[in-house]
């Protein structure tokens, strides 16, 4: 499956300055999969290592992280010569081997003409550990996220709706009634299916939604064994109830994170970490309250208010284990949770792309979902999980701080009045 980091890859590979390559995001995201993909298709062959598959691996760093030292031994053991600027290496799992890790600072120093990536599932989590030794300023860093919206259509071969739905984008013009259908029926779909790469693969082989439940089954309950495995044994079972409280927060009409949901009398020092611990993992995405919606937002920005996403909208609706059927035919049986599981959605077409997201609130409850800054510009994006756009609290926002325009997501076809760009949830990732 065509996946847009492909593109990065390649880049990194051709560029002057380049530096190893840390590829990090949630485990099933595809990071060995874009990889190897990569070393297929541009090197002239490829040695990969595993740490988590060959423990053993980790004695060879042990003993040296010189590139002088570890190139021979790394050849042998991979059974490939290992050639300069034509030879990938992939370290994969390296969360599993911290010196490993710093290694990447001699390759990056005294042996530039080796290409290396590295992946790993926590590495969030790992360079916060007190023993580590992170290669700050030796190495490029990408994030892989679960396919957007964009990437789902490409899996189903609808590069034609694509363009066409871009076109629409950029002009504010309707998209054919037949076509703008289409999109929305891929848009239902891809909340049940959501973006991590074997579920969408199996979905589009089958089409069916038990085995697609019993892959995400098997996903989520990896994340809780990698809280177990990678956690400090008193922030185990917070971390637990952390994650598997965001479903009823979401189902909230205010989505804002509320600890007093998690458990009665619960606290922020009691759960701060957990909630850091995941927000590091990749598994879910945290974002704040920006008090004032102006450049940089992230000078604005409330510590003590925030809103918790997961990472994956599909997940999500495992989690909570909603009926295919139910989101494929809107039952109002979703009614509570639609919200929330449309905000989620957008919070991850938007993270996709790259996008530092925040959402603004004022004195009196009015409350826009998302701020970003596109294109150097301080823009409001209002969530509706339907065709009912009336958006009071963007109103509110735009009186109150002039933006250049407003973006209003919603299953309303595509326009542009009042300083509103009117953009279908499908097209969320023309952002």
């Amino acid at each position: 499956m065509e996946r847009k980091i492909s593109k990065y890859l390649i880049e990194w590979k051709n560029s002057p300055y380049r530096k190893p390559l840390i590829l990090q995001g949630a485990r099933q995201t595809g990071k060995t999969y874009s990889i190897l993909a990569l070393g297929r298709e541009q090197y002239a062959n490829v040695a990969y290592f595993n740490f988590e598959t060959t423990p053993s691996l980790k004695k060879t760093f042990n003993e040296s992280i010189e590139p002088s030292y570890l190139i021979p031994l790394l050849s042998r053991i991979s059974g490939q010569t290992i050639i300069k600027e034509k030879t990938l290496i992939v370290f994969d799992e390296v969360q599993l081997c911290e010196r490993a890790l710093t290694s990447l600072k001699y390759f990056c120093e005294s042996a530039p003409e080796y290409h290396i990536i590295v992946a790993g599932s926590l590495l969030g989590v790992a360079v916060n550990r007190e023993t580590f030794s992170f290669p700050v300023g030796k190495v490029d860093i990408k994030t892989l996220y679960p396919m957007d919206m964009e990437e789902f259509l490409l899996a189903f071969g609808e590069q034609e709706l694509i363009t066409q739905i871009r076109k629409c984008f950029e002009n504010d013009t309707p998209m054919p009634a037949a076509l703008h259908d289409a999109a929305l029926s891929y848009y239902r779909q891809y909340l049940i299916v959501g973006g991590m790469p074997e579920c969408v693969e199996k979905y589009i082989a089958t089409k069916d939604s038990i085995l697609l439940r019993h892959i995400q089954a098997s996903i989520l309950e990896s994340y809780l064994k990698d809280m177990s495995k990678y956690n400090k044994e008193n922030e185990i079972k917070k971390t637990h109830l952390v994650y598997d409280n965001i479903t009823v927060q979401l189902s909230k009409k205010n989505t804002r994170f509320q600890y007093k949901l998690i458990k009665s009398g619960a606290r922020a020092a009691e759960f701060e970490n957990a909630i850091e611990w995941l927000a590091l993992s990749g598994i879910v995405t945290r974002i704040h309250r920006v008090e004032h919606p102006t450049k940089p937002l992230e000078n604005y920005r409330d510590i003590d208010a925030f809103k918790i996403y997961v990472s994956d909208v599909g997940l999500l609706c495992a989690k909570k284990d909603v009926i295919a059927e139910d989101v494929l035919y809107q039952s109002s049986d979703l009614a509570d949770f639609k919200g929330g599981m449309t905000e989620n959605y957008v919070c991850g077409q938007l993270v996709a792309n790259g996008y530092s997201c925040y959402y603004w609130m004022s004195e009196r409850s009015a409350e826009v979902d998302f701020v970003i800054q596109r294109e150097g510009k301080a823009i409001p994006i209002e969530v509706k999980s339907a065709e009912n756009t009336k958006a009071k609290s963007l109103t509110v926002y735009i009186d109150s701080y002039k933006p250049a325009y407003a973006v209003k997501l919603s299953t309303k076809n595509f326009g542009f009045m009042d300083g509103k760009k009117t953009v279908p949830l499908y097209a969320a990732f023309c952002l």
